[in-house]
C-alpha cells in the first residue's frame, strides 16, 4: 500500500511559478514510476507528466512540454512537478499517482494509487 500527499499549490498570477511535491508512504517507492494528473471543473482528469521508477524515463502532455518538469528524490520518496510559465487554462486540481510499474503511463486506470489532489489556480 502506497499513500501519496500533495502540496505546493495555491493562487498565482499567469507567467508566475509553482512547484508541486507529493509524499509518499512507504519502502518500495523507487520501485513504483510516478505521475501528475490535473482536473478542472467540469472536465476528465488528465494527464500531466510522469516519470519512470528511476528517473530515466520522463513523459509530458503536448500542453505543458517545455513549461513543466517532473522529477523525483527515492531517497525523499518524493515527486515533484515544477510548473514555469503558468497560464489561466492550467487552473486544476493536480493529483499525484503511482503505478506498479517501471515505466509511467498517459493513462488513469494504470495507476495504482492516487493522492487527494491539491488546487492550482492561475489568475489573468
Amino acid at each position: 500500500q502506497v499513500q501519496l500527499v500533495e502540496s505546493g499549490g495555491g493562487l498565482v498570477q499567469a507567467g508566475d511559478s509553482l512547484r508541486l511535491s507529493c509524499a509518499a508512504s512507504g519502502r518500495t517507492f523507487g520501485t513504483y514510476a510516478m505521475g501528475w494528473f490535473r482536473q478542472a471543473p467540469g472536465k476528465e482528469r488528465e494527464f500531466v507528466a510522469a516519470i519512470s521508477w528511476s528517473g530515466t524515463y520522463t513523459y509530458y502532455a503536448d500542453s505543458v512540454k517545455g513549461r513543466f518538469t517532473i522529477s523525483r528524490d527515492n531517497a525523499k520518496n518524493t515527486v515533484y512537478l515544477q510548473m514555469n510559465s503558468l497560464k489561466p487554462e492550467d487552473t486544476a486540481v493536480y493529483y499525484c499517482a503511482a503505478r506498479r510499474d517501471n515505466l509511467g503511463s498517459y493513462y488513469v486506470s494504470l495507476y495504482d494509487y492516487w493522492g487527494q489532489g491539491t488546487q492550482v489556480t492561475v489568475s489573468s
